[in-house]
């Protein structure tokens, strides 16, 4: 890839006032920097306070040389993170510049936290993956072996449908800010994105413990013609297509008064996941089937004509119908799919391997049901994405993600994650721990 090539990878970056909120993660393995690459983020655009940056720089648990201020104690605030210099705990900031809000999750890299990087993903638009230039083997041969957790995380971020992928090559400034060494890996991840089918893949050279193109422009490398991190992430397009989808109103909650008013209030609450609600609607219940009609959507603030997905809400319905928590609410046109046998893509979460003679709970929205794992169809390698198919004596180990099928006690109304994240996501729990053992998202293309 030469310099001009570099540069039609980014394209004429838009110079909106305000882009809106932006929920990206950190992800890559132990020590790549990403807490460091987050310090300076919030240290170079000034979205740290005075005692925030005088805590840390008083902090006994020195990570740098000299005078330079440990930027990674801004996120790792655990004192066993600090003690070991790793992340454990999937650390959230704020921060703000003049064209855009963020939320980041700065999640850990170690392999046996890959479970908390899945949680900070789910809810995320773009990830940044931390690519180690200083840990990446470059044989003489002129290929390139990419870290297991690289692929590792970049599989999930696939999964989960992270729209956008950053390829941060950290540490530049090892490696004598080198444009070969860059390119080669950027080739290497590039093919194993194409293996996964990740569309938008943006890479850039960096160094978080310098600070060259996360938020200043890096004089270190003058071949290098793209924006640096920060403009990068203000740029990209957020679209929220829950908007667009049809409705789906998990029940939360059942209010009724408390029995002495003359005027009988059931209300039915909850979160608008995806599309809208208008008085007048026909609605179904699901699973019952049942058809409704909505006649009225009251807030806090009062009573509303139209909701619309990311909105809390109680709807009244014309008629009286056995609804309860866990059921949904949907358009009459289009609703969700009944399943009691479910199809899904399972990472698995537990240091305990999955036993297929255990008995599991299944949390989908608001309902809760048993479920019974049928079988394992197939187990992924990270690394070759090949699928092995599965057994009778197949397990899962703690990482593993598998295809697997369930069935389940009461049915649920479900979508195709690829098509709803909220409908279309499920954790395990294990019933006798009590502990989220898989997270789990729905395929209904079979």
């Amino acid at each position: 890839m030469n310099a001009r090539t570099q540069h039609l990878d980014h394209p004429n970056l838009p110079q909106a006032a305000d882009a809106g909120l932006l929920r990206f993660i950190t992800a890559g393995s132990v020590d790549d920097g990403k807490s460091t690459l987050i310090g300076r983020l919030l240290y170079d655009s000034k979205g740290i306070f005075a005692d925030q940056l005088a805590a840390v720089s008083r902090s006994k648990h020195k990570r740098t040389v000299g005078d330079t201020i440990d930027l990674s104690l801004l996120t790792d605030g655990l004192e066993a993170e600090r003690e070991q210099g790793i992340t454990i705990d999937v650390a959230y900031r704020y921060f703000a510049t003049p064209k855009r809000k963020f939320i980041i999750a700065d999640t850990p890299g170690h392999e046996q936290y890959t479970r908390n990087m899945v949680t900070g993903a789910s809810t995320a638009d773009a990830v940044v993956i931390l690519v180690d230039v200083s840990k990446v083997k470059l044989a003489e041969d002129g290929s390139v072996t990419l870290l297991t957790q690289t692929k590792r995380h970049s599989t999930i971020a696939k999964l989960l449908q992270i729209e956008h992928v950053i390829v941060a090559v950290n540490k530049m400034d090892l490696v004598g800010y080198d444009q070969a060494v860059y390119e080669r890996i950027v080739a290497a991840y590039r093919a194993f994105a194409d293996t996964l089918g990740l569309r938008d893949v943006t890479a850039i050279p960096l160094s978080a413990l310098s600070g060259d193109n996360v938020v200043a422009a890096s004089g270190n490398m003058p071949w290098y013609r793209g924006p640096t991190l920060i403009e990068l992430l203000e740029s990209l397009s957020v679209y929220n297509d829950a908007h667009a989808a049809p409705l789906r109103f998990p029940v939360q909650l059942v209010a009724r008064h408390n029995g002495h008013e003359a005027n009988d209030f059931r209300g039915y609450m909850g979160r608008i996941e995806s599309g809208k609600v208008s008085v007048g609607d026909k609605l179904i219940v699901q699973p019952s089937g049942q058809q409704a009609t909505v006649k009225d959507i009251v807030t806090f603030d009062g009573s509303l004509r139209t909701a619309v997905a990311g909105q809390s809400v109680t709807l009244l319905l014309n008629e009286y119908l056995d609804i309860s928590r866990g059921d949904l609410l949907a358009g009459s046109e289009q609703p969700a799919t009944l399943l009691k046998q479910v199809v899904a893509d399972l990472c698995w979460m537990s240091d305990e391997p999955l036993d297929a003679r255990r008995k599991y709970w299944i949390k989908h929205g608001t309902r809760q049901s048993a479920a019974k794992l049928k079988q394992i169809d197939s187990i992924l390698d990270v690394n070759t994405q090949q699928r092995a198919p599965g057994t009778p004596g197949t397990g899962l180990s703690l990482n593993d993600i598998a295809t697997v099928q369930l069935s389940v006690q009461q049915p649920l109304a479900a979508d195709a994650y690829a098509d709803n994240r909220a409908t279309g996501a499920f954790i395990l729990i294990d019933e006798v721990t009590h502990q989220t053992v898989a997270a789990g998202m729905i395929r209904l293309d079979r």
